[in-house]
């Protein structure tokens, strides 16, 4: 009923900038908060950055400065603008949405299938 697709990833040599985004498609009625998580070979899955419905946002330490997170609800889709980019900053790039869809009383969490980045000269 809901399906999350990422776009935007690729190769980027360090220093260049991304920008990622993803779409919620399906019978929405809301999505409440919004974020971007990624994992690097052999390492867990970490948060990057999240937006709320209320546009505040929240930020690794370890992107702020560099990322910026954004949403249009209109779309249902949210963005990520990476500038700066590190080597350390290779992973799949993964989103997540706390939404809730029509039919249902609740929301629940909703993953995209992810995308690759790589940053490397």
């Amino acid at each position: 009923q809901v399906r999350l697709v990422e776009s935007g990833g690729g190769l980027v040599q360090p220093g260049g900038s991304l920008r990622l985004s993803c779409a919620a498609s399906g019978s929405i009625l809301d999505i409440n908060v919004m974020g971007w998580y990624r994992q690097a070979p052999g390492k867990q899955r970490e948060l990057v950055a999240s937006i709320g419905s209320d546009d505040i946002t929240d930020y690794a330490d370890s992107v702020k400065g560099r990322f910026t997170v954004s949403r249009d609800n209109s779309k249902n889709t949210m963005y990520l603008q990476m500038n700066g980019l590190k080597p350390e900053d290779t992973a799949v790039y993964f989103c997540k949405m706390y939404l809730k869809y029509r039919g249902t009383l609740w929301y629940s969490n909703y993953w995209g299938q992810g995308t690759l980045v790589t940053v490397s000269s």
